[in-house]
């Protein structure tokens, strides 16, 4: 039984967590305030501590610090909401394990607090201060494939890689994209700073200048305290812009002007920040497209696009199905706590057979979901959703391109209708991530489809 501190001042949060945590067989010991927090760890010795960013008597940073001074060895997670992502990371350079956004599920942290321990004990018996930045997590969602175009997009990184090329990846929705851009980063010289990876289909335009450069305190309403940007909390690292083509044409201007002068200004603030870091950035969209029809900065298109690489379907990708499977099978019983041991060959022929319009991302779904409904060791035919082994032929809505101007609103608005205004479907129906379609439905002030 592991012994854990936790220190959050939303009391019906932390029972939650607390109670859910205690189920899993760990001791939990709950502080509200960084006061009490620092006199419990001087009572008692525990294996991990869960700390809220923000607190009523401070910040978990500074009660970070003091506890890597006092206690190196105990593992520290920070809690943060996601305006707070880039602040923590910046602290895992000041020591902190690792951190997890809110709201999270119970498997992200199951998972946390198992990655936590296992590297707390390897540094008990090495006793040597490894750095903590995100590698055995991130390192271990790439999957080498067999298949030959597994095989060019594997040349590709280890050629692009080492070098400080800005990178352009594309590729449809629940290919991967994200996992291979942190696969070049983890390959690169950068591979021990910080990667920074930025959903630009969910951040408002409004305020995405103080997203990607920060802002000072009081500089607008709203502003309460500083806040570090993208573009400072992954210097000397790898920043990673996702559906880039979402970004509005001012947006646009301004990552130009920080790419091309290599220094940024926070709002609020007359001093200027010199970055270095290394670009990446992916769409499941046609930007030269973008750029033929003015809804893309050409010049930009260019300094993004110095080495290009298209991440294949998992149609494409017909000699490495089992191999993922199995990864994705393996993921799963570690999450779910289970022991499947593998598929029975119904399913794999279902496997096979199916087009997978959904990629990687739909394949993992189906595992996890199939590996928590068995009851043996093996999944057969019946823990499938009906979907794969009765697949739909394609709708009109997935026939389309999905535009990113003029016809959009009522391609969103039909996907909607089509599947009954479930979201998750209709996003891949478009070919967008849910927090696009999210982001789109606002933007165009759609309601619930019945425009």
């Amino acid at each position: 039984m592991k012994h854990i501190l936790l220190v959050e001042d939303d009391v019906t949060f932390s029972e939650m967590l607390k109670l859910f945590l205690e189920r899993h067989q760990h001791k939990v010991d709950v502080c509200y305030t960084l006061q009490n927090a620092t006199a419990q760890i001087k009572l008692k010795k525990y294996d991990l501590i869960f700390t809220d960013l923000r607190l009523p008597d401070g910040d978990g940073i500074a009660f970070l610090k003091d506890i890597k001074i006092t206690m190196a060895h105990v593992p520290v997670v920070l809690m943060t909401s996601y305006a707070e992502v880039s602040t923590a990371v910046q602290a895992m350079k000041q020591g902190a394990f690792d951190y997890i956004s809110k709201p999270f599920n119970p498997d992200e942290v199951l998972e946390v607090i198992s990655n936590a321990l296992v590297e707390k004990n390897l540094e008990k018996k090495s006793n040597v201060d490894k750095p903590k930045a995100h590698k055995s997590k991130e390192s271990s969602q790439f999957v080498e494939g067999i298949s030959a175009a597994s095989k060019a997009l594997n040349d590709y990184i280890k050629l692009v890689a080492p070098t400080d090329m800005s990178v352009l990846i594309t590729g449809e929705s629940g290919t991967g994209k994200e996992v291979v851009a942190k696969h070049i980063h983890l390959k690169s010289s950068r591979f021990d700073e910080p990667f920074i990876a930025v959903d630009c289909g969910a951040i408002p335009k409004e305020i995405a200048s103080s997203e990607f450069f920060g802002h000072k305190k009081g500089s607008f309403t709203g502003a309460i305290q500083d806040k570090i940007g993208h573009f400072e909390a992954a210097n000397g690292g790898t920043l990673f812009l996702d559906e880039i083509g979402n970004l509005t044409y001012e947006n646009q201007i301004q990552l130009l002007r920080a790419l091309q002068e290599r220094r940024i200004k926070p709002i609020g603030s007359s001093d200027e920040i010199q970055v270095d870091i290394r670009l990446v950035t992916a769409t499941n969209e046609d930007l030269l497209e973008a750029v033929e029809k003015g809804d893309f900065r050409e010049d930009l298109y260019h300094r993004l696009n110095e080495f290009s690489i298209k991440v294949p379907n998992l149609k494409d990708r017909n000699d490495d199905l089992i191999l993922y499977a199995d990864f994705f099978l393996e993921h799963a019983n570690k999450q779910l706590n289970k022991t499947v041991i593998g598929f029975s060959k119904e399913v794999l022929s279902v496997f096979q057979n199916y087009q997978w319009p959904g990629n990687l991302r739909e394949l993992s779904n189906v595992i996890k979901r199939a590996a928590l409904l068995s009851t043996s060791e093996i999944i057969d035919i019946h823990a499938l959703p009906s979907e794969l082994i009765n697949p739909k032929k394609e709708t009109a809505v997935s026939s389309h391109k999905f535009s990113t101007k003029e016809n959009e609103k009522a391609l969103i608005i039909n996907a909607l209708q089509e599947v009954g205004n479930n979201k998750t479907h209709a996003a891949k129906l478009l070919n967008i991530t849910r927090k696009t379609l999210y982001n789109k439905i606002k933007e165009y002030d759609i309601d619930d489809a019945k425009e």
